[in-house]
């Protein structure tokens, strides 16, 4: 552990060996596509499919008229006969080829009664907002968090930050689409899916379909990218399920990029009325904060992102008041983001702790120093390391922020530096967890588990782990995965939390394995178990090194009998806090023509807990980083508000960074070993790296340029309206 090795299936990856959902061809296997509502509300007064069902190689048809009425997000049918936002499932089709499918799907005729409707969540709060769902928008209780005394902790203030924020609808665009093959033999399914979690799926496949679990296998070899989109069981892999068996032909339903942009999630959109009082000396005495969050037109299950979290645990102040409250709107549903909420979150808290730094006279990162917090304040226990504090000075040294020193404006151009901080509730992992480690009679080892790799290498982090434990070269280690069937349950791949999950049932099973091998060494070397090492693939007496065994001999004198260890994640400790926790700075460089927005370079510290393998926890920071600039920059979706429809459920019209708009990024490691968090030490990475970054970027544009946007994105004419408006007040 600790060594930068390549990822295990960097070959298969790169060479195409791999196979995802979209790569699985069964013999007789059909595609099928959806159609889907152009309204963002309306109801079906008629359809007739009976002209698809007749188009020769069509196999099924589903739709509201024929298919099972199956309870779907929690308030609505798989096919409902009210349409709730553009993108809506409408019906399927099963046909010999794709283009057989769409054009099937053109000979559907659906007559549409369209109802009012509303997609911005500022017009849904207003009196008189068309309703999405009868009763009002307000889609849930608010939920409302407070400790001590906000309403006299700005009172002592003595400077009050009074400011609205607004954060956009952002589009996951995996570059993988959602998608599955679904095959039956007899009553038993299988589905090659792109998920996030193959135990959930079969759960909510098997709830859907009316199927005890053991007879919905699910499968996810590789899959190109989540971010959290894919950890439930969307319509989608049911649909295929129906159309399957009703074909009886094996069905392929992988969604098209537009589809992919309209139906299958996408990160909240929020406006957040923000105050933070402060002393004199920087000292916060109270953090109040109103967040209207939409989350689309259905509730899919707790995806209304806890975007309060931030403000909650941060920062040390007695007086805290939080209030969410969920709106809906005639768009698809809100789904989990990458760090959802505490993106939304950090980018108000950090830009309001920028402007009260500015307002005090303090350095932004001193402020953030003299109301550092050892503790989380919600459950009132200590966090199990002092990651933040580490992170503040690790990054800060290696950008130089005590040294910076702003050059001279070159022409329209203006340079500024700006720092933000997070942390993040996930990362701690998410027990119960199981593995198994074989040892095989060659001397290898094969680790067996349920859980899947998103793309963030697990693969090679729990091979890591299970190599380390057992004394064996890496090459000799092998992990199985993403099969419900192959092997025991593991939770869900999100929150950051696969490695701190699984790394320590990994180990705990390669101790088993370890322990049986050395019991069955000692027999043959006469000698007590507890004398004996393993290392490089043999098993040796300590104070006779000379006295070595390989692992294989030792396996082929006891087959065919074999050495399996087995191994649980148990519950995380319950007297200390489990986060991880991060710092970011940057230099960006502001065109005052143009309004663009450069980012020169960027310097991220993130407290990870034990780094298992250097390169793969880079790329993750990297990764991250570089989607938090296309949040923070360009990535928005857009809504034309008369007709209800997306105008950029595309990757022409949506924009996310290239190559070309990555800056020189920095990641300054903190290996601060966890051991407080499990056996392993290892914390989560996957989310942290984006939480900071738009805020980062924005308060560092308004170090460059002295205007502060409390809009994301930080567009060119966002930037160009707020200088033309200080232009015009005469400030």
């Amino acid at each position: 552990m600790g060594q930068p090795v390549p990822r295990l299936d960097g070959w298969a990856k790169v060479t195409g060996r791999a196979a995802y959902a979209y790569d699985i061809h069964l013999p007789g296997m059909l595609y099928a596509r959806v159609l889907r509502s152009p309204l963002p509300h309306a109801r079906l007064r008629r359809i007739d499919t009976s002209r698809a069902e007749a188009l020769p190689g069509v196999y099924a048809v589903l739709s509201a008229a024929n298919a099972p009425a199956i309870r779907w997000y929690q308030q609505s049918y798989l096919f409902d006969r009210t349409l709730r936002f553009v993108g809506d499932e409408v019906a399927a089709v099963a046909a010999e080829s794709i283009d057989l499918a769409e054009d099937a799907l053109r000979l559907i005729d659906v007559e549409y009664e369209p109802l009012p409707f509303v997609v911005d969540l500022e017009a849904a709060t207003r009196p008189g907002a068309p309703h999405v769902w009868e009763g009002g928008n307000v889609a849930a209780e608010p939920r409302v968090y407070q400790r001590g005394d906000p309403a006299g902790g700005l009172e002592r203030a003595d400077h009050v930050v009074d400011v609205i924020y607004t954060t956009q609808a952002a589009l996951h665009n995996c570059l993988e689409p959602h998608g599955c093959t679904a095959t039956w033999d007899d009553d038993e399914l299988t589905l090659w899916d792109s998920t996030q979690s193959v135990f959930g799926v079969r759960r909510g496949v098997a709830d859907a379909l009316g199927l005890p679990e053991h007879r919905v296998r699910v499968i996810s070899e590789y899959m190109g990218g989540g971010f959290g989109s894919k950890q439930v069981a969307w319509k989608h892999k049911v649909i295929a399920a129906l159309l399957a068996r009703r074909a009886r032909r094996p069905v392929q339903l992988m969604l098209d990029r537009e589809a992919e942009n309209l139906a299958v999630g996408h990160r909240n959109p929020t406006r957040q009325h923000v105050r933070l009082g402060a002393t004199r000396d920087g000292t916060l005495t109270a953090i109040v904060a109103h967040i209207e969050q939409g989350v689309g037109a259905y509730l899919l299950g707790g995806e209304g992102s806890d975007v309060s979290g931030p403000y909650r645990e941060l920062y040390r102040c007695p007086n805290v008041r939080t209030e969410q409250v969920p709106i809906y709107l005639n768009t698809g549903p809100a789904a989990a983001f990458r760090a959802p909420g505490w993106v939304e979150g950090a980018f108000p808290l950090e830009s309001a702790m920028d402007e009260l730094a500015h307002a005090l006279g303090i350095d932004p990162l001193e402020l953030r120093r003299r109301n550092y917090t050892p503790l989380d304040q919600p459950k009132g226990l200590p966090y199990t390391v002092d990651g933040l504090r580490h992170c503040y000075e690790r990054a800060a040294a290696v950008f130089g922020w005590d040294t910076y020193q702003k050059p001279p404006p070159q022409g329209s151009k203006r340079r500024g530096v700006g720092m933000a901080a997070h942390n993040w509730v996930g990362g701690s992992g998410w027990p119960p967890a199981y593995a198994w480690v074989k040892l095989n009679t060659d001397g290898t080892a094969d680790v067996i588990t349920g859980t899947q790799d998103i793309g963030t290498g697990t693969r090679t982090g729990l091979a890591q782990v299970a190599a380390e434990e057992l004394g064996l070269p890496l090459e000799r280690v092998a992990l199985r995965l993403g099969d419900t069937q192959r092997g025991p349950y593991a939770p869900v791949s999100a929150g950051s939390a696969t490695q701190a999950t699984l790394g320590p049932a990994v180990r705990q099973a390669a101790l088993d394995a370890k322990r049986q091998l050395l019991t069955v060494a000692a027999a043959i070397l006469e000698v007590d178990a507890d004398q004996l090492e393993v290392c490089d693939g043999g098993v040796y007496v300590r104070e006779a090194p000379e006295r070595r065994l390989p692992v294989e001999e030792i396996m082929r004198r006891i087959a065919p009998h074999m050495i399996q260890g087995t191994g649980a994640r148990g519950p995380n400790p319950t007297d200390k806090s489990i986060q991880p926790f991060g710092a970011q700075f940057v230099e960006v460089e502001v065109d005052l023509e143009t309004g663009a927005v450069t980012v020169l370079r960027l310097v991220a510290a993130h407290d990870c807990g034990r780094i298992i393998n250097p390169a793969i926890v880079d790329s993750q920071v990297i990764g991250g980083i570089t989607q938090g600039l296309g949040y923070a920059l360009m990535e928005e979706r857009v809504i034309d508000a008369g007709s209800g429809v997306v105008l950029n459920a595309n990757l022409e019209e949506y924009k996310v960074p290239t190559a070309l708009d990555v800056p020189t990024i920095v990641h300054a490691q903190v290996d601060l070993p966890d051991l407080a968090a499990n056996p392993t030490g290892a914390k989560g990475i996957g989310e942290p790296p984006l939480v900071p970054t738009a805020p980062a970027i924005a308060n560092a544009v308004f170090d460059a340029v002295g205007v502060r946007l409390r809009s994301l994105p930080l567009s060119p004419q966002h930037l160009l309206a707020a200088l033309a408006a200080r232009q015009e007040s005469g400030r």
